[in-house]
């Protein structure tokens, strides 16, 4: 994972200020890292949610998953911890579906997911899986003007950080990959950090 030490990054300075502001989750920040290739030993669902998922959920009250996000959580682990989350009272986990869109904003959510899947493996015509949650989620934000998107992958780090270039339309968006949310919980000094190393 590469590191971007030399300039800050303006969704995490946001959130030590408010960390109330609403923020898109991937379903890759549901799942635990995949180390089969390096031989360490995989962390247990249960681990992951006491370092990782239960911190995260305590720090930040406006957590949300666009629907297809949502329907990526099938291990039933994930998905269990997913509704738990979404079914408290208050919800600690909302989920944005295009049903909350009106005709105007459908049309150009179109318009964003038709620019987005130019640079991804998501062929709209088909509704495949591959790079969908990501698609769909990043295009409902731009329609509906959220900021933050965190995630831990290649392909929303080049929408969000090369909008300008790629014209994608998500110049006033920003990412918070899974290493500046490990440094925000790092910096409040309330978790362990053999289980933030861990991370």
């Amino acid at each position: 994972m590469k590191v971007d030490t030399k300039n800050k990054n303006k969704a995490l300075e946001s959130l030590f200020v408010d960390p109330t502001q609403i923020i898109f989750l991937d379903a890759n920040f549901f799942i635990p890292p995949d180390r089969s290739g390096l031989k360490v030993r995989p962390i247990p669902f249960s681990k992951f949610c006491e370092i990782w998922l239960d911190p995260i959920f305590e720090e930040f009250s406006n957590l949300a998953v666009h629907e297809a996000v949502y329907n990526e959580l099938v291990a039933s682990a994930v998905k269990e911890y997913a509704d738990a989350k979404q079914s408290e009272n208050p919800s600690k986990l909302r989920v944005y579906s295009d049903t909350d869109l009106t005709i105007i904003e459908n049309s150009l959510m179109e318009t964003y997911i038709s620019r987005l899947a130019e640079y991804s493996q998501y062929v709209p015509e088909l509704d495949n899986a591959k790079d969908r949650g990501e698609v769909k989620s990043l295009s409902f934000m731009a329609v509906k003007k959220f900021l933050y998107f965190a995630a831990n992958d290649t392909l929303p780090r080049r929408l969000i950080r090369d909008a300008d270039k790629l014209q994608t339309g998500l110049d006033d968006m920003e990412l918070l990959e899974m290493f500046d949310v490990i440094y925000y919980l790092y910096r409040t000094d309330r978790y362990p950090k053999d289980g933030l190393r861990l991370l």
